[in-house]
């Protein structure tokens, strides 16, 4: 007997495989490796609907009010900032969507207990005869989650997600939340240091009559409200 031909394959292959059969099934376990490996960078923007499969029964549910688009003077510290929609998922220049009108801009994330504390409070403001444009910002936090705080908590003025962090730098958010901006018709952005969280309505109009009328100015970078 051939003691060669009985002896088994030092690489492991199934007995009876010729070497150019045993390089094809290599070569196609590695093609499968490869395929699997790039298959999730190949979904694009569909990749991120597959990781939240609740978004849009969520934007059904949460029933927000249409996202803004602005007119007049584009807001030039804004520019080139760019947010999705949380309402209908249409990404847009916040420094256009935003222009034209005096704005609260509200930044909140669903870790935030302020920011539950404070959302209710600005909607009933938002609500009111004559109140300024209210719109809020998302940060740190995903769609669906965001959606279902707002929904719970009767939540329906606009609000935009910060998907890449772009608008949050444009605005040099501070790292306690929540953070608000009166954003002005002129283009103007002021940081509404006082108070840093909203409890009373009454608070928000004074803080919209008082930083309407003030030179713009940034907030400082801080650690802590």
């Amino acid at each position: 007997m051939n003691q060669e031909a009985e002896r088994e394959p030092a690489d492991g292959a199934p007995r009876g495989l010729t070497v150019p059969a045993r390089w094809a099934l290599v070569a196609a376990v590695l093609l499968l490796a490869t395929v699997v490996a790039l298959w999730p960078r190949d979904q694009g923007s569909g990749g991120d609907e597959a990781a939240e499969p609740g978004l849009d029964a969520a934007r059904v549910a949460a029933d927000l009010q249409a996202c803004p688009t602005g007119s007049g003077t584009e807001i030039a510290q804004l520019r080139g900032a760019r947010a999705e929609c949380l309402g209908n998922g249409e990404t847009t220049d916040l420094g256009s969507a935003l222009a034209g009108k005096t704005t609260v801009v509200n930044v909140w994330a669903t870790w935030c207990q302020p920011c539950r504390e404070e959302l209710p409070v600005l909607q009933r403001y938002a609500e009111e005869s004559g109140a300024a444009q209210v719109v809020g910002l998302q940060v740190e936090s995903d769609r669906q989650g965001g959606l279902e705080l707002v929904e719970e908590l009767g939540v329906r003025f606009p609000s935009f997600h910060d998907t890449d962090g772009s608008v949050k730098r444009a605005l040099r958010v501070p790292t306690g939340l929540p953070a608000s901006y009166l954003l002005t018709p002129d283009g103007e952005v002021h940081f509404v240091r006082e108070p840093r969280v909203f409890t009373e309505v009454e608070q928000v109009r004074e803080a919209v009559r008082r930083y309407a009328d003030e030179p713009a100015t940034a907030p400082q970078r801080q650690e802590g409200r």
